[in-house]
């Protein structure tokens, strides 16, 4: 292949990348999908980077896909508990709380070992599961999800990450 060839082979495929990169307002209509409007309409818009998209003015912070999950595109919206909850899992850090915290992923979220949240591998015998759209809740005592299960598949709330510093009440608003 000469040079012409090349660069006319590396201008196409760059000019494919430019037109496949997703827009700052589809970002945005992802991130707002992931909450009721009443909620998403205000709340500041963080892709998952780090970049502001846009400011809000009611405390919660939308996100196109979770940032914790190489690709994810599944948006959620997260109260101020949630936000500091994901930058300690991002970091490796202890995280607590002295309040609930509430997520909503309105769009359901990617396929995750319920016991094990460093799990990636699917076929390592875990249980593995894909919520629909779900309310994601932290709480300050673990004690207060004792009667709650742990088996996703049981119908209505259940524990995820449970026996980890991560633990948090998952509640499906759809049928498995």
């Amino acid at each position: 292949m000469n040079r012409t060839t090349c660069l006319g082979a590396l201008a196409v495929s760059l000019i494919s990348n430019v037109s496949l990169a997703e827009s700052v307002d589809d970002k945005i209509a992802r991130a707002e999908s992931a909450a009721p409007s009443d909620i998403s309409a205000e709340a500041t818009i963080m892709d998952v980077d780090g970049t502001v998209l846009r400011n809000g003015s009611n405390g919660w912070v939308c996100l196109p896909g979770v940032g914790l999950i190489p690709s994810d595109e599944h948006p959620m919206c997260n109260d101020a508990v949630w936000m500091k909850w994901m930058a300690a899992v991002g970091a490796g850090t202890e995280f607590s709380t002295d309040v609930i915290g509430v997520s909503y992923m309105l769009q359901g979220d990617a396929m995750v070992n319920n016991d094990n949240p460093m799990a990636t591998d699917p076929n390592d015998g875990g249980v593995w599961v894909q919520d629909g759209p779900h309310i994601m809740m932290l709480f300050p005592n673990m004690d207060m999800l004792a009667d709650l299960p742990r088996d996703p598949f049981a119908g209505g709330p259940y524990v995820m990450w449970g026996e980890t510093p991560l633990a948090h009440v998952m509640m499906p608003l759809e049928a498995k």
